[in-house]
C-alpha cells in the first residue's frame, strides 16, 4: 500500500486534551497521524505512544501551513482527515480589551482555521474525498459576557465551516463543526473543582465522536454536532 492509499490524519493545535485523544483515537483505528503545534518539545510522550510526526507549525502563517501541507503529504501522503483545533483567548471588560491580543485571538481562532482549511481542501479535492474537521464551542453560538475575542473568533469558524460544507460537499469532502459546551476534563484529579462523574466532557468520548463522523457514509453526512455534559445549560 503507497503513502497516498494509507489513511493518516493531520490534527493542528495540538496539546494534552481533546487532540491528544484524538491523536490516540487515530492510531488506534489504523490512522498513520501527523501532530502541528508551535512548540513540538511538548509532543514527545505523545510521538512515542502514537507513532506520530510532529510538525512545528504556527496556524496563523500562511506559508508555514503551507509548509506544514507540504511536508505531510510528502512523509505520509494526502491526508484522509484534518482537524483543527487551536484557539487563543482573551479576555476582560471590551473597555479594556487589548487589540493586539483580539487580534491575536481572531488570527489563532478563526484565519488561521481557514488557512489550514483551505490547504486541506487544496489537496483533497483532486482526490475526491477526505474529512476537514473544525472545533468549536459554545461561544461559537454565543457570545458571553468578558469574552468578545473568544466569541468573535468562534463565531467566524463557524460560518467558514458551514460555508465550506455547502461548496464542498458535493465534491466529496466532508466538512464538521463541532460546538464543545463544557469543560474538558484532564483526569479523576483535575483541579478545577468537584464537579462530579459527569462535570466534565471525556477527551476520549470527544474523540470518538469525531471519528463517528469522520466514518459517516456520505449519504447522511453531519455538518455541526454539538457536545456538552448533561449538567451544562443550553
Amino acid at each position: 500500500m503507497s503513502k497516498s492509499e494509507t489513511p493518516s490524519a493531520l490534527i493542528v493545535g495540538v496539546g494534552s486534551g481533546l487532540s491528544a485523544a484524538l491523536a490516540r483515537a487515530c492510531a488506534r483505528d489504523g490512522m498513520k497521524v501527523a501532530l502541528a503545534a508551535r512548540n513540538t518539545d511538548k509532543l514527545a510522550s505523545l510521538v512515542a505512544e502514537t507513532k506520530a510526526r510532529a510538525y512545528r507549525c504556527d496556524a496563523s502563517d500562511e506559508a508555514q501551513v503551507a509548509a506544514l501541507f507540504d511536508a505531510v503529504e510528502r512523509d505520509l501522503g494526502v491526508p484522509t482527515l484534518v482537524v483543527y483545533n487551536a484557539s487563543y483567548r482573551a479576555r476582560g471588560p471590551i473597555a479594556e480589551l487589548v487589540p493586539a491580543e483580539v487580534k491575536r485571538s481572531i488570527e489563532v481562532g478563526a484565519f488561521a482555521g481557514f488557512l489550514v482549511a483551505q490547504q486541506a481542501a487544496r489537496r483533497m479535492l483532486p482526490r475526491g474525498s477526505g474529512s476537514i474537521l473544525l472545533t468549536g464551542a459554545s461561544a461559537s453560538i454565543k457570545g458571553y459576557a468578558q469574552s468578545a475575542p473568544f466569541a468573535m473568533a468562534k463565531f467566524a469558524l463557524r460560518g467558514l465551516a458551514q460555508s465550506m460544507a455547502r461548496e464542498l460537499a458535493p465534491k466529496g469532502i466532508h466538512v464538521a463543526h463541532f460546538v464543545i459546551d463544557g469543560g474538558i476534563g484532564r483526569g479523576p484529579d483535575d483541579p478545577r473543582g468537584n464537579r462530579g462523574p459527569d462535570g466534565f466532557l471525556d477527551p476520549a468520548a470527544i474523540a470518538e465522536t469525531y471519528l463517528q463522523i469522520h466514518r459517516q457514509p456520505r449519504s447522511a453526512w453531519t455538518w455541526e454536532v454539538e457536545l456538552r455534559p448533561w449538567v451544562e445549560n443550553f
